[in-house]
């Protein structure tokens, strides 16, 4: 009897033994599995914030030259058959900044229209201007309509003495210091185009050097 007992008891030991070692096995893959998991989810973030990256890293369209500036947008009211027809009227002043300029003017049932178009108007009325060091090479006075603009050249440290649609297509034409003042009508369109009609009629001082048959240092001197 005394033996059966000690057998009974060796296997219940060794039965208990064995679940405390399964139990252990058992948390022991868990831990396993749950360490895999968290070196996974960092992985992951890892892709994902790469691909982030990609994102970001897009190549940017290689900037213009040229400048567009908005000088005024107006209402405009047609009376036709059957009432009134809605319009906008925008001006836009096209230029480099590198004495290259134009103006545009254009009419549309919607602003943004209006705007595209005139810069499309401006662009194919593009006028070199000659540049003389940062300013014009002589005096000169531009008209249009019934407004007028006088323009005169200007030492360096003066900047752009003028206002509004004058200003500008001075800037944007590249030049730098000059003395402007508007005559006659206040129009925007109307300085502008005095302003472009000014610039027009500008003669570099080489052409004159020609002309008298001269040398620039000699015209100059």
């Amino acid at each position: 009897m005394e033996n059966n007992e000690e057998l009974n008891v060796t296997e219940a030991a060794e039965t208990v033994s064995e679940e405390v070692k399964s139990e252990e096995t058992v948390v022991s893959e868990q831990a396993v599995a749950e360490e895999t998991v968290t070196e996974e989810k960092p992985a992951r973030g890892r892709k994902s914030r790469a691909r982030k990256q990609k994102i970001e890293t897009t190549e940017e369209k290689p900037q213009s030259e040229w400048t567009e500036t908005v000088v005024q947008i107006s209402r405009v009211t047609k009376v036709v058959k059957g009432g009134k027809k809605l319009s906008f009227r925008a001006i836009v002043i096209v230029g480099n900044k590198k004495g290259q300029v134009g103006i545009g003017c254009a009419k549309a049932s919607e602003v943004i229209i209006a705007i595209q178009k005139a810069i499309a108007d401006g662009r194919k009325n593009v006028i070199n201007v000659p540049i003389f060091k940062t300013t014009i090479p002589h005096p000169i006075t531009g008209k249009s309509g019934a407004g007028a603009v006088m323009l005169r050249p200007a030492s360096a440290g003066t900047g752009i003495i003028a206002g509004g649609a004058v200003r500008s297509v001075l800037e944007l034409a590249g030049i730098e210091n000059i003395l402007s003042k508007s005559l006659g009508s206040k129009s925007p369109l109307n300085a502008a185009n005095a302003t472009i009609e000014a610039l027009k009629s500008l003669t570099p001082f080489n052409d004159v050097a020609k002309k008298r048959g001269l040398t620039m240092a000699e015209l100059l001197n």
